[in-house]
């Protein structure tokens, strides 16, 4: 690796630590960087669960009260999260490199355009129930599932999945989200560790880049409006599809 690789792996690490603060989204750097820089694609996404992993602790810190306030959905969210997410790894690591990279370009559209309709998928604020929903479980498990194969947005998928599973106001379902989006990528990062799937030098070099991102990110966040943020990541995401595309 050249120090011109590492040095922009490195921003982009600190980039993607910056956008998931203010808008979410920042798997789409890290895995457009490292593929970019010639990482095979199910490595790069491998690697990405980790290079984001802090960034899911970071946040549940800052909901623990309400989390410690929703164990009981959580102890039931959470077994349903375990398995899918283990699926969805097991799932990626089946694949070879050629049969997942046919895919990344109509992952990477789903995710984008999931990320675009964020805002309007955010659950509107319901009476709470117990995570019994037939249909909100099953949401639960899919998006588990997805977070495990393919991460880009996960939380999205999460906030709008948990909307149908337990209700209540968006804060209430974000605390859960954060730590669940923990269960799902730490299974993950385990079997994708298990299977020799990451890429230990780019996340290495990445790592200290989105600590500090997500860190300084909640400063940027202050001062610069959300939505820019938010279409500088769909344009990350339209980019790279249509480079895969053309590249398949």
């Amino acid at each position: 690796m050249t120090l011109v690789a590492g040095i922009l792996l490195f921003v982009a690490g600190l980039l993607s630590g910056a956008i998931n603060a203010v808008a979410g989204g920042g798997t789409f750097l890290t895995f457009g960087a490292m593929t970019l820089f010639g990482v095979p694609p199910i490595a790069a996404n491998a690697t990405s669960s980790i290079v984001q992993f802090p960034g899911y602790i970071t946040s549940a810190l800052a909901y623990r009260k309400e989390i410690a306030r929703e164990w009981k959905p959580i102890l039931i969210l959470s077994a349903i999260s375990l398995v899918g997410s283990l699926g969805g790894a097991l799932l990626l690591l089946s694949l070879d490199n050629p049969s997942f990279k046919k895919l990344v370009p109509w992952l990477l559209l789903a995710a984008t355009a999931l990320f675009a309709a964020g805002p309007k998928l955010r659950p509107k604020v319901e009476k709470e129930h117990p995570p019994s929903s037939p249909v909100g479980i099953l949401t639960q498990l899919v998006t588990s599932v997805y977070g495990g194969f393919f991460g880009a947005g996960m939380g999205i998928m999460m906030l709008a999945s948990l909307g149908l599973a337990t209700g209540g106001d968006y804060h209430r379902l974000n605390a859960i989200k954060n730590f669940l989006s923990i269960v799902i990528a730490a299974v993950a990062i385990v079997v994708f560790t298990a299977g020799g799937a990451i890429s230990w030098l780019h996340a290495i070099i990445m790592l200290p880049g989105a600590g500090i991102g997500g860190y300084y990110g909640v400063w940027l966040a202050k001062r610069v409006p959300q939505k820019w943020m938010r279409y500088a990541v769909i344009a990350v995401g339209v980019f790279l599809a249509g480079y895969y595309f053309f590249k398949a």
